[in-house]
């Protein structure tokens, strides 16, 4: 991972981080993160395919990691990180890449091929499938204790988060999102609660590991991640209605699908050669 470079790219007036690897004369990798993540989730996956021949790009996302906040982080939309990764490849003089996504990157992503088709290759999503655009309304499903329903409330995710430091955040949502539960509290709970301070971090992720994203996420807050995703997944885009009707073979004709049993939330982290076998697989034959 030492071979990994870093380096700030102004795009929309903020100064965006991107990690970088390889330089091959095959197409651009950028790998999309999802939440509580930053560029370091694909760690594992930049080697990878920049050992296969391609270059592979991972940028923090405005008010993530070590690229500048927004302004108003309270204001920042799934739109705004959509400009600012097109303005990211055109100021790095990319026409086309390959995305890598999961979690809400998955959305962003998504976004990129709807918006604009001529800037996307092909599209790897992890742990989250596509869905047609629109209200989402899976949250009538669950209790009001769900930890999305309980992060969208303004202000009580802050309050839960403020009572620990960066780092032990990290490692309870890590210790959460392995899990195969769904984090749902109690009326008289908050989604902290649930981690005993006594639960091991799972085996695939060290002391090092977390003490990497508490640092960054000690710089950057939750401000914005907690914005997009979870306070904006109502968000409207300009896209025609046809687009949110239908099957998903309609939108992906050519749609693979790969199931790993035991992959969590984490999945490219806790699995790291499956993930890169599959990954490098699909590169191969759609480059």
């Amino acid at each position: 991972m030492d071979q990994i470079e870093h380096k700030f790219v102004e795009v929309n007036e903020l100064k965006l981080h991107i990690a970088e690897i390889g330089n091959g004369s095959k197409p651009v990798v950028l790998f999309l993160h999802g939440f509580p993540e930053i560029w370091y989730s694909w760690r594992h996956q930049m080697v990878a395919v920049a050992n296969a021949g391609f270059r592979a790009i991972a940028p923090d996302y405005r008010g993530y990691g070590l690229s500048d906040p927004p302004p108003e982080p309270e204001k920042t939309t799934f739109s705004d990180f959509v400009n600012d990764l097109v303005a990211l490849l055109d100021a790095l003089g990319i026409s086309k890449v390959t995305l890598v996504a999961k979690d809400f990157g998955a959305r962003l992503a998504q976004l990129l091929v709807l918006l604009h088709p001529e800037r996307v290759i092909g599209v790897v999503t992890l742990g989250t499938p596509f869905v047609p655009l629109g209200p989402r309304k899976f949250l009538e499903a669950f209790p009001e204790g769900f930890y999305v329903s309980r992060w969208q409330e303004p202000g009580r995710a802050e309050a839960d988060f403020a009572r620990l430091d960066a780092k032990t955040v990290l490692r309870n949502i890590y210790i959460l999102f392995s899990r195969c539960d769904i984090p749902i509290a109690a009326p008289d709970q908050e989604i902290m609660d649930l981690v005993d301070s006594s639960t091991p971090l799972p085996p695939w992720f060290s002391d090092e590991d977390l003490s990497a994203y508490g640092a960054l996420y000690e710089k950057s807050g939750f401000r914005t991640a907690l914005k997009v995703p979870y306070r904006s997944l109502n968000e409207e885009f300009n896209i025609s209605n046809h687009i949110r009707s239908g099957q998903v073979k309609y939108f992906a004709t050519n749609l693979e699908i790969e199931f790993l049993p035991e992959g969590s939330h984490f999945v490219q982290e806790q699995l790291p050669d499956q993930v890169n076998e599959l990954i490098l697989k699909f590169l191969k034959s759609h480059s």
